[in-house]
């Protein structure tokens, strides 16, 4: 593993575990994640509550079981992000699907397993163009693995909203009639998710932002002035830990172009 690129306002964040305990729902409203009862996990996701991404990402993987999780989430947020060179940034979702895929095999009722396999899998698409990762068939792994995860947890609001942005770029790209028809892909089911994920967790800057992007996608020109609002509400967010602040800072940085 190649040294990581530091998230820029480590010191803002010093959670403990006690800390990380105390506002876990709040913290991981948007994945369900359960609180881990295994020390080494829950150290895990404190480095990564702080911003440590690199350092929670390798205490995830010597955990193992429920770390790896921790470790998934910790490596996805930093090729997102912060990973500067796109082709790293390609590798390391193929690192967290292929990961994922191989804790599905272990526990199939991981709810996150499945997650984080699709949403590196989607990060990757777009990374390398919606259109090729469809002809190559990741569209429907992703949807799949998404269905999969809503089944596990209906209340999973990051499923939601990927699953919706799945509606969104495959219409964006090939049309409502051959993304209905190849892809199950439909707007009003789309927007349905956005709306269910922000009924799900109301203060989420990056369900915000995906709602944001998809409307415009879906809704077009139409759309702008509510996509804009969102944003601006995204930015004008209260950031809880390090993940948080990296959607606020891009919200910030999205209105200011």
């Amino acid at each position: 593993m190649a040294q990581w690129t530091a998230f820029p306002h480590a010191s803002d964040y010093a959670f403990d575990a006690a800390a990380v305990t105390r506002h876990w729902d709040r913290l991981h409203r948007g994945d369900c994640e359960a609180l881990p009862t295994d020390a080494a996990v829950l150290q895990a996701w404190v480095l990564f509550h702080n911003g440590e991404f690199e350092q929670a990402a390798r205490a995830g993987l010597a955990a193992g079981g429920d770390g790896i999780t921790a470790a998934n989430k910790a490596t996805s947020m930093y090729a997102n992000y912060l990973e500067p060179q796109e082709k790293v940034k390609l590798a390391l979702f193929m690192e967290v699907a292929g990961r994922a895929e191989a804790q599905q095999a272990v526990d199939p009722t991981n709810a996150n397993a499945w997650y984080w396999q699709a949403y590196a899998l989607g990060r990757y698409s777009q990374g390398i163009s919606v259109a090729k990762a469809l002809a190559q068939g990741l569209g429907n792994k992703v949807k799949t693995a998404l269905e999969q995860t809503l089944t596990l947890a209906p209340l999973h609001a990051d499923a939601h909203v990927a699953l919706a942005a799945f509606h969104a770029e495959v219409i964006d790209k090939v049309g409502v009639l051959i993304g209905g028809m190849t892809y199950g892909a439909k707007k009003t089911v789309g927007l349905a998710l956005y709306k269910k994920a922000l009924a799900l967790n109301p203060c989420c800057a990056m369900a915000l932002m995906e709602y944001a992007n998809g409307m415009v996608m879906l809704e077009g020109n139409t759309a702008m002035e509510e996509a804009t609002r969102l944003y601006e509400q995204a930015a004008d967010s209260l950031a809880l830990d390090a993940r948080e602040r990296l959607d606020v800072d891009l919200a910030v940085v999205e209105l200011q172009e």
